[in-house]
């Protein structure tokens, strides 16, 4: 290509045609360049003539716009067309001279950037009166989002919900904004966190995303490109108070913002970049450039595009698409402006600018001319060859990080307050309520305070028993001095004859008794740091998943699933269930896979669907079917015996034979003695933690995750309290809550040194790996009426998910002109990822063991897979089942060997100390497989840790 060259080459460069009264200020590109690296106008005398008459093309911006990269590229392409000559007017002239000086042309680019005399081009534009490429008058209109919006909805163009709000003493009417903890009314309408806060001023880029409180609040500061930065994140929660701005509603697109770029109205370039609201680091590539993709744009979006350009009278014009829930909005038309770093658009635009500029004025100047038509370039593309198979779906069911000890306290309430809050927050349509948001917790916490007062005064001992309970109700409503709505939740349930007394009472007396609500305190149960940094270093891991992606998990950015996301072949979303630990998780893990930076709260808004729909990921661990009921009381009456387990024992707790469950019976021996030495230990432990409150030393000691030697304290002794029960058993179901605070204390707090610890951990290990699978049914037939109770809405759907693996229109696609040497560029591999609790995990393994999808003594591999589970005892923090789906598309489409799918688990963590008994998988499809009866395990239910 030939440069352009410039006036500062001294005076030895070749001799230029001026126009306008400063030759230094005005370049005049003529049509006979030269296309080596020369300068155009050199061996001036050797060339032929210019045509008589030319189309003079003038350049009207600011130097940095009219001497970018992009417009030079497209200004020497231009300049190729026979009878155009194209003129760039120099910034000073622009700025300093009076219009009737400028330089005279016959069309016209000019248009507005920072500092740039828009009244000046006016005035130039009906002086000269020439063929305007982009309006002039429609740009003062592009300078303020309220008039774009307005724009865009009188032609009918979808664009996100939005309000404005005039700071404007003479239209008070304009300026009603009420602010609430999780949402903002501007003028009448409301609009909930998240969303949008945009300055009037188009030139104003200090665009702010606000968030609720569920998901760490705070808000995202975006801004002009500065460095590698485009945005920040900032914990101010509430809108600014000076300034107009439109408020609109937040679009949860997949963390990709598309840009189109139209040159006339039957052409758009359209390209996808990383969402500056997502963590704010540009992705640039080698050369320093920001990172952006081709994307193939809908018919739909085609359409937008020309209303935009015709609308705003911008035949160069860009705007801003946002992809969400299938549909594409507009945000932001930003008028003139080009692609950069794109060969095949400079010669598109170069081509598309001059036939308008030829078929507009070659007529009136007498050009013979008439408009070439070619056949479109046909992108050809390599097809699959060899019986390679595509990788075409990854659908992953993951259980949560490493959390905090859950915690539950239950109380019975009769106060006329706590039916009123009841009544408030529509609790009698469902007979249950669950509150979560921080002003509700506050109404809970403003009844429990007033009560403890009002009953200080009584010395009965039930009301001491009360007193008690709303004491703990109120000091953990008041821990961390604020609610996060993510780490607290009371549930409320209608009585409607009190709560159920002991089974003597007889049910007359039940049925006279007064209605009550049973009030269920949760806390604890947050993803910890450790939790975090797990949840992204599998999501970084799981990279290998994919292919290009083997070798070391971490090389980057040589990963498969990375370029297969920038190029928007990747279909992800991401699901988490209502639990703000399963949220987290779900951030941290989409953090580590797509190689996110900065704070979770930004991801998880705009990655993370929440699948509280239907039961997808949720269960309502307080109601229990019948089924549950009945395994929880078989369950407890043989933990009951004291007396070591015999045959009829194994036979009644283990009937599937799994070898962890007969390992762990064998260690216990006498469920009562091992129940007896934990209840002893954990009174240890207790005495050892009063101990150390009593020494000066301890008092400020602080423990992980900032708890207190308080806190730990009442978490033991309320677990100590509930263990034994006043008749002398014990409660079984409280070795789950056991096991989990010491496998929490030994991990993160083993600097305190506390004795027994180890014991403590071993024996509630050993009585919960018998407890804890077991709830989920004892013999195949519960386990599998337990499991459908919990998974059937997610098995539907991951059904769902594999069957319409085949096209979907609303995806981003990759350009296929832009995908030579992919296998097949129109399809994407698309990605489903479920997180969840235990409980789901629990339920979807029960359904691949025991549903009857393969028969364990017909096939080996099958066998050897189900050896493997029986010998898991636990599924442990960020437990995964994993199934891929491949494709070979040199079968018949009706053909077995079409389609190969593969399952793969892995249990998770790895415990506080190795349990010997576990088997090692073969981990995930082994590279070598020296021995034979290997090779055959590949694609197994493999070990993914």
């Amino acid at each position: 290509m030939s440069s352009l060259t410039t006036s500062s080459e001294g005076e030895n460069s070749a001799p230029r045609f001026v126009v306008g009264s400063r030759d230094d200020e005005t370049e005049f590109l003529g049509s006979n360049m030269k296309t080596d690296e020369t300068d155009f106008f050199e061996d001036d005398e050797e060339e032929e003539s210019p045509p008589e008459r030319q189309i003079v093309v003038g350049i009207c911006a600011m130097t940095k716009k009219s001497k970018s990269k992009p417009m030079t590229q497209i200004l020497e392409r231009l300049c190729k067309f026979e009878y155009i000559t194209v003129v760039i007017m120099g910034e000073d002239v622009i700025l300093n001279e009076p219009v009737e000086n400028w330089p005279s042309c016959d069309c016209l680019i000019s248009f507005h950037s920072k500092g740039f005399p828009l009244d000046k081009a006016v005035a130039y534009a009906k002086l000269c009166k020439p063929f305007l490429i982009n309006d002039l008058d429609m740009q003062y209109y592009i300078q303020d989002r309220r008039e774009v919006y307005r724009i865009l909805q009188e032609e009918g163009i979808d664009l996100p919900r939005y309000a404005v709000l005039n700071r404007d003493p003479d239209r008070p009417e304009e300026c009603n904004l009420v602010e609430g903890e999780d949402h903002v009314e501007v003028n009448g309408a409301v609009f909930p966190k998240p969303f949008v806060e945009k300055p009037v001023s188009a030139e104003d880029h200090n665009v702010y995303i606000y968030y609720p409180t569920s998901a760490g609040g705070g808000s995202q500061r975006l801004f002009r490109k500065i460095g590698s930065r485009s945005s920040v994140y900032s914990p101010e929660s509430s809108v600014r108070k000076t300034g107009s701005y439109i408020y609109e509603e937040f679009m949860p697109t997949d963390g990709t913002d598309v840009k189109v770029y139209t040159v006339g109205p039957d052409y758009a370039h359209a390209e996808a970049r990383k969402s500056p609201a997502l963590d704010g680091k540009v992705e640039r590539d080698s050369e320093g450039k920001e990172i952006r993709y081709p994307v193939m744009l809908t018919a739909m979006e085609k359409l937008v595009a020309r209303k935009v350009c015709v609308a705003f009278k911008q035949t160069v014009c860009g705007f801003d698409l946002l992809r969400a829930n299938g549909h594409s909005f507009v945000c932001d038309v930003n008028g003139f402006s080009f692609v950069k770093n794109s060969m095949k658009y400079y010669d598109d635009c170069a081509k598309i600018l001059g036939n308008i500029i030829m078929r507009e004025l070659a007529p009136q100047f007498h050009i013979p001319w008439s408009i070439p038509t070619e056949a479109e370039d046909i992108p050809i593309v390599p097809t699959t060859s060899g019986t390679m198979m595509e990788l075409r779906c990854v659908i992953a069911v993951i259980r949560h990080g490493d959390r905090t000890p859950k915690q539950k306290m239950k109380m019975e309430v009769k106060h006329p307050r706590f039916f009123e809050l009841f009544e408030k927050y529509d609790g009698y349509k469902t007979g249950k309520l669950k509150l979560k948001k921080p002003e509700q917790l506050q109404e809970v916490l403003d009844i429990a305070r007033q009560l403890v007062v009002e009953l200080g005064t009584h010395t009965d001992c039930e009301i001491e028993e009360r007193k008690s309970k709303l004491e703990q109700l109120k000091s953990v409503l008041e821990m961390y001095g604020h609610f996060s709505g993510i780490n607290r939740k009371v549930q409320l349930t209608y009585l409607p004859h009190g709560h159920p007394k002991a089974a003597s009472e007889d049910e007359e007396a039940r049925r006279e008794s007064s209605p009550s609500l049973l009030l269920v305190l949760k806390w604890g149960g947050e993803l910890t740091p450790a939790g975090r940094v797990q949840a992204e270093e599998l999501g970084r891991a799981f990279r290998c998943m994919y292919p290009g992606g083997q070798g070391d998990y971490a090389g980057f950015p040589g990963c498969g699933l990375l370029r297969l996301h920038s190029t928007y072949r990747h279909d992800l979303k991401i699901y988490a269930s209502d639990e703000g630990r399963v949220q987290m998780t779900a951030a941290a893990f989409a953090k580590g896979l797509l190689a996110l930076e900065g704070e979770l709260t930004p991801i998880l808004v705009q990655m993370v669907k929440s699948a509280n729909m239907n039961g997808l990921l949720d269960s309502d661990s307080d109601s229990l079917s019948s089924c549950q009921h009945r395994v929880k009381a078989r369950l407890h009456e043989i933990m009951q015996k004291d007396a070591e387990f015999c045959e009829e024992d194994y036979e009644k707790l283990a009937p599937t034979g799994s070898a962890s469950l007969l390992n762990s019976m064998t260690f216990i021996q006498n469920p009562v003695e091992v129940c007896n030495q934990v209840f002893t230990l954990i009174e240890n432990l207790t005495s050892q933690i009063r101990k150390r409150l009593e020494d000066p030393k301890s008092a400020d000691l602080q423990l992980y995750h900032s708890e207190t030697l308080e806190l730990m304290l009442q978490r033991w002794s309320k677990l100590e309290r509930d263990f034994r029960m006043k008749n002398g058993r014990y409660d079984i179901s409280k070795i789950p809550d056991i096991y989990d605070c010491i496998k929490y204390d030994v991990q993160h707090n083993c600097a305190l040194k506390l004795e027994g610890t180890t014991e403590l951990f071993k024996l509630s290990k050993a009585l919960a790996d018998v407890i804890i699978p077991q709830e989920y049914g004892i013999n195949k037939e519960e386990k599998l009426e337990i499991a459908i109770g919990f998974c059937l809405p997610l098995i539907k759907k991951i059904q769902l998910d594999l069957q319409r693996t085949h096209e979907d229109e609303s995806v981003n696609k990759l350009h296929p002109l832009y995908s030579r040497g992919v296998l097949s560029p129109g399809r994407h591999v698309r990605t489903r990822l479920y997180f969840t609790s235990e409980s789901h995990v629990h339920s979807l393994l029960s359904i691949f063991r025991y549903g009857g999808l393969l028969d364990e003594n017909k096939d080996q591999q099958w066998k050897r897979a189900m050896d493997y589970l029986s010998a898991i005892s636990e599924l442990n923090y960020m437990t995964q089942i994993v199934i891929m789906l491949y494709e070979d598309n040199n079968k018949d489409p009706s053909s077995e060997e079409r389609f190969h799918v593969e399952l793969h688990f892995s249990p998770g963590v790895k415990g506080c100390e190795e349990d010997r008994n576990i088997p090692t998988g073969f981990g995930f499809r082994p590279a070598s497989a020296e021995k034979e009866d290997k090779k055959a395990d590949q694609g197994s239910l493999e070990d993914l840790s």
